[in-house]
């Protein structure tokens, strides 16, 4: 049976953790964070003393820990498995694995063996979905599952081993960060492009050119480049760069989205482990464009493992003056980098969303305007742009804005990453220009199989794979990276359940449409694909649909019906193969006044009087 640990021995510990943070409620998360690894949950014992040190009430620091999914004040096993439940983990055999951790831990999902030792709990999308069905377990991402290393997996739990040892990492890769990361999650690169992926970097030559110019030159090269946010939603990078800089505040913030949750989105995951300077000298390139001395990457909780292999890149550029004081000796440019982690919470994708968990609190979407860049981080003016937009800084004032503008359309310049993956021969890390047509996309992910497509995860767009002109572009199909690939055996009407389910699990409650209304979405999708819908629920899922996008607070509730929309308009006929034909328990033209005739005669009332 595991032990845990006492209430004086709780606050012994979290004494100790707590001295090593500054009072600064921006740190909370990183000290739960902290207080969870030691204990595998968050004790009740320790939460005085965090909120004594963060100068904040305990029940702040309760919503913060209700509001994330990884964080809890119950025992989760001294080894937590998260198993990914998201639409790539079941297509790839995700119930198999279920069911053989379940077998092997003796315990059901949601709950810890007798022993205290396992606990079993299900997440979406890890960043892995080229390598389904995956967990993270402890923290640490194992793809490619069988029922058979589930099996081995568990058996060394029993036996004590370390996550590494579980892995079977060895002394030459647990000492090297890097190889380390490559090793936990292969990046799979199947398609190096012109900028990104296929392009040599020396680290520091990005600052160093950037400093051959005036801070509002930077903002002027970027213009010109034609630079778009990478995150999907493509607003021009410039734009929001000139904003802040023509902000007032004595202060000034960078900050690097690294919360790619949305599902079937990886690259990001690639790109900080392969080339993670690159991404910290585009956030130094905008500060120094903006006049910013602080700058923050925002790490999601499953690229927690991550971490030493970015602090190592930190130190470095640290080491040689690419970050700090008076970088590359240039007097008054002073600039360095934090991580702060997330705990689970897709909506921190959302900006705002993100600079409240930044601050330590609940990742509940702002009411816009005012916008980041005038009112972000602690009040004051904020860039926030994401891990691939940073990357792309950092090539375009190496090379320039004319460079970038020879490749990709009119409208849509430069290259994008994609995430593939789903029902494809050849799932992975793609880099292409902008423009490429569906039909080229597919035989580059060997789909020849295809049905449909989902552009931009489950808050994109579900096409059918025969619509082979269209181009992947801001003008027409725009995406944030994720391309899942669905094969002629899969069911779109199932595919939508999974995407709406995550939706109406990932709300943050802050508004009625979103938070009720996808709930109501999910039961009349269920309703219908359990057989028992009518050909008007079909009508009524569209009519909550544009409700929800229509009236929702934030970009979650204004996207999360795309799915379903778009596969009834692509698919319909699979909805309506579904809908309930013969008579029976379900009678299309019933009459409530007839069904209570007998009854009011009875009683002696009209049915008007009810």
């Amino acid at each position: 049976m595991a032990k845990v640990a006492g209430d004086d021995a709780v606050k012994a510990e979290t004494a100790s953790i707590l001295a090593g943070y500054p009072a600064d409620r921006s740190e909370l998360i990183n000290i739960l964070w902290e207080l969870q690894d030691r204990f595998h949950h968050i004790p009740k014992a320790a939460i005085p003393l965090a909120a004594q040190k963060m100068g904040i009430s305990q029940v702040d620091v309760m919503e913060t820990i209700t509001f994330y999914h990884f964080f809890t004040t119950a025992h989760t096993g001294e080894y937590t498995v998260y198993l990914n439940n998201s639409i790539t983990s079941r297509m790839a055999g995700f119930q198999k694995i279920r069911d053989a951790f379940e077998k092997e831990a003796g315990c059901s999902f949601g709950e810890t063996d007798k022993d205290g030792r396992i606990g079993l709990f299900e997440t979406s999308c890890i960043g892995m979905c080229d390598q389904e069905p995956s967990a993270l377990i402890n923290g640490m991402p194992f793809g490619s599952l069988t029922p058979f290393s589930v099996e081995r997996l568990v058996k060394g739990m029993r036996e004590g081993k370390s996550v590494l040892e579980l892995m079977g990492v060895g002394q030459d890769l647990s000492s090297d960060p890097h190889k380390l990361a490559r090793f936990i999650a292969p990046p799979n690169i199947r398609r190096k492009g012109p900028v990104l992926l296929g392009v040599g970097y020396n680290m520091g030559e990005s600052i160093r050119s950037a400093l051959k110019h005036k801070p509002g030159e930077i903002i002027d090269l970027i213009k010109n480049s034609n630079l778009r946010g990478m995150g999907g939603a493509g607003f021009p990078t410039a734009l929001k760069w000139q904003f802040c800089a023509s902000a007032k505040g004595d202060e000034k913030y960078i900050v690097c989205n690294a919360d790619e949750g949305e599902p079937g989105t990886f690259k990001d995951r690639v790109l900080l482990t392969e080339w993670p300077a690159r991404v910290f000298e585009g956030m130094a390139a905008a500060a120094y464009a903006v006049g910013a001395r602080q700058g923050y990457l925002y790490l999601r909780a499953e690229y927690r493992y991550l971490t030493p292999h970015l602090q190592r890149t930190l130190d470095e550029l640290r080491k040689e003056n690419l970050l700090g004081n008076s970088i590359l000796g240039k007097s008054g440019f002073d600039f360095d980098i934090s991580i702060r982690l997330g705990a689970g919470a897709y909506v921190c994708g959302e900006e705002s969303a993100l600079l409240e968990s930044l601050e330590g609190k609940r990742g509940e979407p702002r009411n816009r305007p005012p916008f980041p860049v005038v009112v972000g981080f602690r009040g004051k003016p904020t860039v926030v742009n994401n891990v691939e937009t940073f990357s792309l800084v950092a090539q375009i004032i190496k090379y320039g804005g004319t460079w970038f503008n020879t490749l990709g359309t009119a409208k849509s310049v430069g290259t994008k990453i994609l995430s593939v993956s789903g029902d494809c021969g050849r799932p992975g890390v793609y880099e292409v220009e902008w423009g490429r047509k569906v039909e080229d996309l597919l035989k580059m992910f060997d789909a020849g199989n295809a049905k449909a497509l989902q552009i931009g995860g489950p808050s994109g767009k579900t096409i059918s794979a025969r619509e082979t002109a269209r181009k992947v572009c801001f003008e027409d199909l725009a995406t944030g990276g994720s391309m899942i690939v669905f094969g002629q055996e899969r069911s779109m009407p199932d595919v939508a359940q999974n995407f709406i389910d995550f939706f109406a699990e990932e709300s943050c409650g802050a508004c009625v449409p979103c938070r009720a209304g996808n709930p109501i979405l999910s039961d009349l999708l269920k309703t219908i694909r359990e057989g028992r819908g009518l050909p008007e629920h079909i009508d009524q899922m569209v009519e909550w649909a544009n409700m929800i996008k229509a009236s929702s607070r934030c970009g979650l509730g204004q996207s999360s019906p795309n799915s379903i929309l778009t596969s009834i308009e692509k698919f319909k006929d699979e909805y309506m193969d579904r809908i309930k034909k013969e008579r029976g328990a379900l009678i299309y033209d019933f009459d409530i006044k007839a069904a209570m005739k007998e009854s009011c005669e009875v009683t002696g009332r009209t049915p008007s009087s009810h």
